[in-house]
């Protein structure tokens, strides 16, 4: 039997009952399905490359409320980033995934840097890590400290030898007055990098504070300015990360792209499509934070890219889109409690916790919507003990399940 009509084959009902809740309130049953047989890759993904987003755990019994330093079980953190790269997908920390700006503190981010990029060498994974200006605590900062900010994490992150991402910065969307002041920021920042780094386009679904980065509301401008940031600098830009969840604001940019820069989608809301071969035979790698708790969904489909077959790409990774448009639904920016929820349902951590009590975010409606998807589309690796959890939780909450 072939790795892909192993994946194929049918899944079918484990005789466990799964509790929904409607919006409503009312409570529901429906069947508890099998795991995919999804199989790691035996040498690596070829036809995509792939980066996943990953999210920090707190130790259980730290005091994760809000405004709390994040204090990380590292451990756990840790082996979740090994499972990541044991299924042939690069991890992209210290990200807004990671809660950067919403819970992840300066020192947990450096530390987190330092310790992911160690175990990176170690499983011979790909590690990307963002680079921000969140180390400094003023709201408001000149562009000359900004620059100094950047080039500080950069300095770091380039010494652990991850590949740097060059994140969207709060402090310069407060302080450019004009499209010249993020140039002039961009090319000090680029121009210090020593080997090649990635730029990441956060939109405004993710973080209200970036309205106008770039130096305009509306898409269409901002790509000018970003296309000639990375044409003037094309030898230290390998890609660019668009977060603006506009699969035709991402085609665009992607066709005005130089030669040999990449195109990682981090359009959770549209990546199947732009993942796929277009009718021009062109596509988005991705980086991106559903891919965190889809890995196995994720390398699987790519599997089947490597094998020639679209179909099954696209068997396996249409369903799950749905899920992941749950898990980044409005308020976008608190996608982050999804993703910790699917790690837990699915093992990777002890509790349903998250630095800065972000596990409150979401509500019990939203969440059994998140176990519904994820039972369809074949997310729960460990579906009885997802089960198990979900049906417990519910009950603590008042729902008998």
């Amino acid at each position: 039997m072939t790795s892909t009509e192993l994946i194929a084959a049918p899944r079918s009902a484990t005789g466990t009952g799964l509790t929904l809740l409607s919006p409503a309130g009312e409570a529901s049953r429906v069947e508890l399905l099998e795991a995919p047989a999804f199989q790691r890759p035996a040498g690596g993904l070829r036809s995509r490359e792939l980066y996943a987003a990953a999210h920090v755990i707190p130790r259980t019994t730290a005091d994760n409320v809000p405004g709390a330093p994040a204090d990380i079980d590292w451990d756990a953190t840790l082996d979740y980033r090994r499972q990541l790269w044991s299924w042939g997908l690069g991890v992209a920390d210290a990200m807004d995934t990671a809660q950067r700006n919403m819970g992840l503190d300066a020192a947990a981010t450096r530390e987190l840097i330092a310790r992911s990029s160690a175990a990176a060498k170690d499983a011979g994974g790909r590690i990307a890590v963002g680079v921000n200006t969140d180390s400094r605590t003023e709201e408001v900062l000149t562009l000359d400290e900004i620059e100094r900010a950047y080039l500080e994490q950069l300095e770091f992150a380039e010494a652990q030898g991850a590949l740097p991402v060059i994140m969207a910065s709060r402090h310069l969307a407060r302080a450019a007055q004009s499209p010249a002041d993020y140039t002039r920021v961009y090319t000090r920042v680029l121009g210090a990098v020593t080997s090649k780094a990635v730029l990441h386009w956060l939109g405004t679904a993710f973080d209200p504070a970036l309205r106008g980065y770039f130096g305009a509301d509306a898409w269409q401008q901002a790509s000018d300015l970003v296309i000639a940031l990375i044409e003037e600098h094309a030898d230290k830009v390998s890609g660019i990360k668009m977060s603006l969840l506009d699969a035709d604001a991402e085609r665009a940019v992607r066709a005005r792209l130089p030669e040999g820069v990449t195109m990682f989608t981090g359009d959770d809301f549209n990546y199947v499509e732009l993942i796929e071969d277009d009718a021009a035979g062109i596509h988005s790698d991705a980086l991106l934070g559903a891919f965190s708790v889809l890995a196995p969904n994720a390398s699987a489909a790519v599997q089947a890219l490597d094998a020639g077959d679209a179909a099954e790409f696209r068997r396996i990774l249409e369903p799950t889109q749905e899920l992941s448009r749950q898990v980044f639904a409005a308020p976008t920016f608190y996608y982050k409690t999804g993703v910790a929820f699917l790690s837990w349902l699915n093992g990777h951590q002890d509790a349903f916790q998250m630095v800065g009590g972000l596990h409150a975010a979401r509500s019990l409606p939203h969440l059994s919507r998140i176990v519904e998807l994820a039972n369809g589309s074949g997310a729960l690796e460990r579906p009885e003990l997802a089960a198990e959890r979900w049906n417990a939780m519910l009950r603590l909450n008042g729902v008998e399940a």
